[in-house]
């Protein structure tokens, strides 16, 4: 009802409703309309994903499980899934986390063969993933994004992508874009003079030949991050002679149980461990396996405290904390008992920054192969590389068949494609200035944009299979706020972001991943800052997560006016159609 002045009151219908008004200083504007919709209604969206390693697949499933009137697809540039286990390929390649940690918390494999498990096991589980859970139809392999422009106009994201197959180039568009292309993905040469000069086999570990046979070769490997750690012990085994180069040391690990047991906190841990069969080479029992596939409990107990003891390893990092104290004084007892007390390997490989300032990998098969007689190491820098092999910075020139890189990737977070938004191309801000993140999954002045593991992801100790799990449904909640709230574009604000660096700034000090070392946590320097990992533990990660935390966030509206309550609609809610009691079933559920 409304009160006419000049007569009796009238009732006013939807259809009498002005279409305009005057506002406060008598302009005319567009007047407020009820969208006729119940709360609770969705728009139709189209995303789209880049990559389809681990990420990519749980996305699928993340979505299917939490929204409806979607379309989804995922471009790989790769001829099948698996992303990074698809790639590396070199021998020796295996994981660092252990196997019943590294797989889907919904996707359990009971049968992996070894406590920590091989590329091509790890490759296949991915595969065996995709197939059972029937995702290849929202994957597009061998098809390549080559370039991303968000249209303010039409809040959407256009795509350029090229089939690799067929050459051919297609434009598509995305409502949200989803970058799942990883970190550990663009590989990289090392930084010499004279790369092409080398007349012998270049190769880099990441886009290893399947044709190399290193029996009766000399070989150059460069590099002793994980990648360095894991190949030499094989090609050690194989090769007439074998030189390791490296510019800096790094503190190598024995292998976990041996680690666990020596630390001796986890007694549930230990007790499990005394259960199970596994040998020297850290291979399972079948008897043990068929214990983990018939009995859900036990393994239930071993999957849970495995995970706890990896989660319980953040204050290791923590500088100057008892567990970094007593642990890297049991390294360097343990690296000089590998390399036979030797002086020149203890002076060279064992570092003088504190553990964890580098990536932490255990290593027992690689401190052993490098006191073999045709191992000889080389801590400095090259010069350049020759026609016959390698020249380093004090002149010797090593005559070589084939140099190794294990030169690891570009950990700048750059793109490897333009991706431009509200100011440009990210390529350029992230090669030009520290990467900044909120919350490692969201870029300022990209709208409708996220990214898995971007800079500072807590990727510096446990499984990156549960982080894509957590990192997934945050980014389905916002995405479902703006399929049913009327949200036409999200973009983390500025303040926000720089807010978050602050923290980030003033809490890295506090760990051993800031001290001086190279390091790819720092982008490959010896100091800067720390832009690749989370300034807390894994366990800090999901909990920050748990809130989507609207006030950090700018929106824009698909709505008359911009009113951000039109989506509450026509008076009516969705929950309607189905159970309109559901709030009396479990009253005293948490919030």
């Amino acid at each position: 009802m409304v009160i006419n002045t000049s007569g009796p009151e009238l009732p006013i219908r939807t259809h009498d409703l002005p279409t305009s008004t005057f506002s406060h200083n008598g302009s005319l504007e567009e007047s407020y309309t009820i969208r006729e919709e119940p709360l609770g209604t969705t728009k139709h969206l189209r995303i789209v994903g880049i990559g389809a390693g681990a990420s990519g697949l749980n996305m699928v499933r993340t979505l299917r499980l939490n929204l409806t009137d979607y379309d989804f697809v995922i471009y790989e540039k790769n001829q099948d899934v698996g992303g990074t286990w698809f790639e590396n390929r070199y021998p020796g390649c295996r994981c660092d986390i252990p196997s019943h940690n590294y797989q889907f918390a919904w996707k359990p494999k009971h049968d992996w063969s070894n406590f920590h498990s091989s590329a091509d096991e790890i490759g296949g589980y991915l595969r065996q993933v995709c197939d059972e859970e029937h995702m290849r139809d929202s994957i597009k392999t061998s098809h390549r994004v080559e370039f991303a422009q968000w249209d303010e106009e039409k809040a959407r994201w256009d795509l350029m992508v090229q089939d690799l197959t067929t050459g051919e180039h297609i434009n598509d568009y995305a409502d949200f874009l989803l970058d799942g292309t990883g970190i550990l993905n663009n590989w990289k040469w090392p930084d010499v003079e004279g790369l092409s000069a080398f007349d012998g086999d270049l190769i880099h570990t990441a886009n290893w030949p399947k044709d190399f046979d290193a029996a009766g070769k000399v070989v150059a490997v460069i590099g002793n991050g994980s990648t360095g750690i894991q190949v030499v012990p094989d090609l050690q085994k194989k090769a007439e002679k074998l030189y390791h180069l490296f510019r800096t040391p790094t503190w190598v690990l024995p292998p976990r149980i041996m680690a666990w047991k020596m630390m001796g906190q986890n007694k549930e841990l230990l007790e499990i461990l005394g259960e199970i069969g596994i040998d020297a080479q850290e291979n399972f029992s079948q008897e043990t396996i068929e214990r983990f596939k018939s009995d859900p409990e036990f393994y239930g107990r071993f999957v849970k405290a495995v995970e706890k003891e990896v989660n319980n390893g953040f204050p290791m990092v923590l500088a100057g904390s008892p567990l970094q104290t007593f642990a890297q004084q049991k390294a360097e007892q343990y690296m000089k008992l590998m390399l036979r007390g030797n002086k020149e390997l203890c002076e060279a490989l064992i570092p003088d920054f504190p553990l964890g300032t580098r990536r932490l990998t255990p290593g027992q098969d690689y401190l052993q192969a490098l006191t073999k007689e045709n191992v000889e190491v080389r801590r400095g820098g090259i010069r350049r590389f020759v026609p016959e092999g390698i020249q380093l910075e004090s002149g010797e020139v090593i005559k070589v068949d084939a140099i190794v890189c294990a030169t690891g990737f570009n950990t700048s977070f750059c793109p490897r494609f333009p991706i431009v938004g509200r100011k440009g191309n990210l390529q350029n801000d992230f090669r030009d200035e520290v990467p900044k993140s909120y919350m490692s999954c969201a870029i300022a002045n990209m709208p409708n944009y996220f990214v898995f593991l971007g800079p500072n992801a807590p990727i510096g100790h446990g499984s990156v299979f549960t982080l894509t799990e957590h990192i997934a449904k945050y980014i389905t909640r916002i995405i479902k706020k703006c399929q049913t709230e009327c949200i036409k574009t999200i973009c983390p604000s500025q303040d926000a972001i720089d807010d978050y660096f602050e923290h980030i700034s003033a809490f890295m000090p506090r760990t051993t991943w800031s001290a001086q070392g190279r390091s790819w946590f720092k982008n490959g320097q010896e100091d800067g800052p720390v832009t690749a990992l989370h300034p807390g533990s894994r366990i800090h990660f999901f909990h920050m997560l748990e809130n989507f935390r609207g006030e950090d966030w700018d929106y824009i509206y698909d709505a008359p006016k911009k009113n951000r309550f039109y989506y509450l609609g026509n008076g009516f809610s969705t929950k309607e159609k189905g159970d309109t009691t559901w709030y009396l079933d479990n009253p005293d559920s948490k919030l």
